[in-house]
């Protein structure tokens, strides 16, 4: 009797190709898999870039990830969603998410930044229609927003999943990239009577405001009072 093949872990990082290299500090870029995946993991919106009619399009919307492959959900009647399951050939996107961490306010106007986190990934995204797929692609959009959301809220009915499009993206074609630290003056311009620095940005939470038509008994629940 055979034992079972161990499956092969994936390797730390993901293989740099002509579009993940970055022409404008290149130094700045990561394929780390695992720096990757905590970006994407923090993020709650994402930019899909395809090209419609010969022209770019660029849409703000939600997705999930599970293991190396992300998940973006539309109405059925979206163009580029459409164009996901035409013939099995897939719609070439480019997707991304960015973080802001800080302000850099140097000295001189040039120098003026950002400290930031982002992840541009780039393939082809093909529709979701294997049923089960489907489910799960959606518990893992609703849990990445607020995790263990998902069990704890209805799921979708046979009418809600047919109004649903889910297309899928797998990470294969990645990269990240990120600035960090602070002000980079020119060595003259150090004498000038202009604050510099770096201003922080956090990213917080307010108490839940409970909706006024809540059920009787209904409670907030140990993960959004965790929040």
């Amino acid at each position: 009797m055979q034992g079972t093949q161990p499956q092969q872990r994936p390797a730390a990082t993901y293989p740099p190709t002509g579009r993940t290299v970055p022409t404008r500090s290149p130094d700045r870029a990561s394929y780390d898999r695992e720096l990757v995946h905590a970006i994407l993991d923090e993020g709650y919106v994402c930019h899909l870039g395809f090209v419609r009619d010969g022209a770019p399009v660029v849409l703000p919307t939600l997705y999930g990830r599970v293991g190396e492959v992300l998940y973006v959900h539309g109405s059925t009647g979206s163009r580029p969603l459409r164009a996901a399951g035409r013939a099995g050939q897939g719609l070439p996107v480019c997707l991304t998410v960015t973080h802001v961490d800080g302000l850099v306010l140097a000295r001189s106007a040039f120098h003026h930044s950002v400290n930031y986190r982002s992840v541009v990934v780039h393939g082809p995204a093909y529709d979701v229609t294997d049923p089960e797929e489907k489910r799960q692609a959606l518990d893992a959009l609703v849990d990445h927003v607020v995790p263990g959301r998902a069990a704890d809220s209805r799921p979708a009915n046979k009418k809600e999943l047919a109004a649903t499009a889910v297309i899928r993206l797998e990470l294969n074609e990645v990269s990240a990239k990120l600035r960090t630290g602070g002000v980079n003056d020119e060595p003259e311009d150090l004498n000038l009577p202009h604050w510099a620095g770096v201003v922080p940005l956090n990213k917080g939470y307010g108490a839940p405001l409970a909706d006024p038509g809540l059920a009787p008994g209904a409670e907030l629940p140990g993960y959004l009072a965790a929040l």
